[in-house]
């Protein structure tokens, strides 16, 4: 086999390690996935301001019927709620609950240190550089995305 090089291994690995990923931080609560967990993540970087299922779709970067199971998921865990917005009866917002902040404020040890786990022998040069590098490639990615709507 060829070898390849750092920009194939790089996309091919990416897809492995966000599975493996995922398996671990689902192992590390029974309560909720590591899905999940991204999705109130999200919502609580907004402060305040409940998300729209849209707007988490976009941010997420799945579809709006799979945030929406998710939603209803959530909603029925008691960690969100799903209302209807006041302006727009069709757009249905998510808040998170009290239980919600509630259960999260109790695993912030946990998930710190899951986070610290997973960055493991990360000097600030090597953080800084991946990051710097998935904004890129996030970058790079919207800009297809734009192009591929202009071709639609």
């Amino acid at each position: 086999m060829k070898d390849i090089g750092q920009k194939e291994y790089i996309f091919g690995n990416m897809f492995t390690l966000a599975n493996r990923m995922q398996v671990l931080g689902d192992k590390e609560d029974p309560n909720i996935t590591i899905k999940q967990w991204l999705f109130i993540a999200i919502i609580l970087k907004f402060g305040d301001r409940s998300l729209a299922i849209s707007e988490i779709s976009a941010l997420i970067g799945n579809s709006r019927q799979n945030v929406k199971k998710m939603a209803v998921i959530l909603e029925k865990q008691g960690f969100v709620q799903l209302i209807k917005d006041s302006k727009d009866a069709r757009m249905i917002r998510v808040c998170l609950t009290k239980k919600c902040m509630d259960y999260f404020e109790k695993r912030e040890e946990v998930e710190r240190l899951f986070i610290d786990k997973l960055f493991n022998g990360f000097d600030e040069d090597l953080l800084r550089g991946f990051y710097n590098g998935l904004v890129k490639l996030s970058d790079n990615i919207a800009e297809m995305e734009k192009q591929n709507e202009k071709e639609e």
